[in-house]
């Protein structure tokens, strides 16, 4: 891989961040190998402003975008506009952990500014547009202006579909098929996409770790336990039985969603003898005692689970990779210190729990070094933030309400759209089951899902043979 070779455009103003002035473009020529093919291709860091409620530039979204530069008719060329969730992330995980030209090592330190090719990156077959929104990334609103409007589920879908309508415009690609993808929250965005801009049609949306729909008194019970025995199965912690994750899987989801189900349902109603056999059944499945299940009236929440499993070590397991421990510590609350997303500060004995608050925005240095280093794109300053929790907190849900019914609703009023989905085994955070539970209950086409499980985490493509299978199943739907 050769990067830069030539500068094409540069335009900045003094102050990255001052107002009346001409959005900051970067642009470099690179050629790399992907998929076995020689591509010269085309990296365009830009930002994209955002005006307020009076017309004025208000805020930028910044789009990493990287075009195959020696085609011929563009416009037949597929494009995929990608983010990623937190809310408050930015696309960095999927930009340089999975479908990028360059790849971070895997799970390496933010301050980590080594890179390597990607020879799996779909660049061959379709150009890649990465999409950092308000507060991430380089991404900023300007001096004096309240970031309030685009912390919201609507809000930030309508700053994200002007950013991709502007982009298609400009490039002259309104006639190229689009995708776009998204994980994690990022699975929210793109359906809130389906409903804020119905006008803004896809050729299909690509799902990765989807916040699902378990919203009840059993379903977010029953979604987590094929998870959890997953996790149990990696621990070795049941009797695997010669049983891979994925028969275990299986295993787990059609009893969840029978017997477990119908105990669940009964609630105070189950008999004893019968509520023994389920919380024993449940113990051969999820690894933890079950006495312990029965003393949770078998409803098995994801702490209970992760601070059980390896008690016996004094260990607790991850939350967004299962496979990931750390020292079982009292007080601990689970998510904001999963030890595999890494953003916790060390406990001090007597120091407050960490909030979203408390831990702000967390840099990614390396990132940053790579866009202006290797991208030309000139930051003044600015640290690029990899996820900032200070943008999370003040996140307004709109209630939390499933939204995945969107794309139910566009996919019945276009025939031709379709959706990929995949899920890790190892995530607890958006478990497998739940988004395959939701998919079926929000009218998805069967015929027109593609659907791939991996053993991997929330970020499924972790790991080399992951990452390969990742590219190539987004290479495969996106040309279909």
């Amino acid at each position: 891989m050769k990067f830069p070779l030539i500068l094409v455009a540069l335009t900045f103003a003094t102050s990255a961040l001052a107002q009346d002035r001409a959005p900051v473009v970067a642009v470099t020529q690179h050629e790399g190998k992907f998929n076995g093919q020689t591509v010269p291709y085309t990296a365009t860091v830009a930002e994209n402003f955002l005006k307020d409620a009076s017309g004025k530039d208000a805020a930028a979204i910044v789009t990493i975008a990287y075009t195959r530069s020696d085609v011929k008719d563009a416009a037949k060329r597929p494009v995929l506009f990608l983010f990623n969730g937190g809310p408050g992330a930015s696309s960095s995980p999927l930009h340089m952990n999975a479908l990028g030209p360059v790849l971070r090592p895997d799970k390496a330190p933010r301050d980590d500014a080594s890179f390597r090719p990607n020879p799996y990156s779909p660049l061959d077959a379709c150009d890649l547009v990465f999409i950092d929104p308000v507060s991430t990334g380089l991404a900023r609103p300007f001096p004096g202006v309240d970031p309030k409007p685009w912390y919201s589920r609507t809000g930030d879908a309508i700053a994200v579909k002007t950013v991709i309508a502007d982009w298609l415009k400009a490039n002259k690609r309104e006639a190229s098929p689009r995708f776009v993808m998204g994980e994690s929250y990022g699975t929210v965005r793109a359906a809130m996409l389906t409903k804020v801009a119905p006008a803004l049609t896809f050729d299909g949306i690509l799902l990765v770790a989807m916040v699902g729909d378990t919203s009840g008194r059993e379903m977010p019970y029953v979604a987590a336990l094929p998870t959890m025995a997953a996790g149990a199965w990696f621990h070795q912690k049941i009797d695997r039985r010669g049983r891979t994750v994925e028969q275990i899987y299986d295993e787990a989801v059609k009893f969840a969603r029978t017997d477990y189900l119908e105990a669940l349902v009964r609630g105070s109603s189950l008999p004893a003898p019968d509520r023994a056999r389920i919380a024993k059944r449940m113990s051969s499945l999820i690894g933890l005692p079950a006495d312990l299940i029965e003393r949770e009236n078998l409803r098995v929440s994801k702490n209970v689970f992760m601070f059980n499993l390896l008690k016996d070590k004094t260990l607790r397991t991850g939350m967004l990779d299962m496979r990931v421990t750390a020292p079982l510590e009292e007080g601990a609350q689970g998510g904001i210190d999963d030890p595999s997303l890494g953003v916790a500060p060390k406990r001090v004995a007597g120091a407050p729990a960490p909030t979203p608050e408390s831990i702000g925005a967390v840099p990614s240095p390396a990132l940053g070094q790579y866009l202006t280093g290797q991208l030309k794109f000139p930051s003044n300053g600015e640290t690029y933030i990899g996820v900032n929790f200070a943008a999370n907190a003040k996140w307004d849900h709109e209630g939390n309400k499933d939204v995945i019914a969107y794309i139910g609703e566009a996919m019945k009023a276009d025939p031709k759209l379709r959706l990929f989905w995949s899920a890790g085994y190892y995530d607890l955070t958006t478990p497998a089951y739940a988004g395959r539970y939701t998919l079926d209950q929000d009218g998805i086409p069967a015929d027109r899902l593609t659907a791939v499980y991996f053993a991997g985490p929330h970020g499924v493509y972790s790991g080399e043979d992951n990452l390969a299978t990742f590219n190539k199943a987004v290479r495969a739907f996106v040309t279909r």
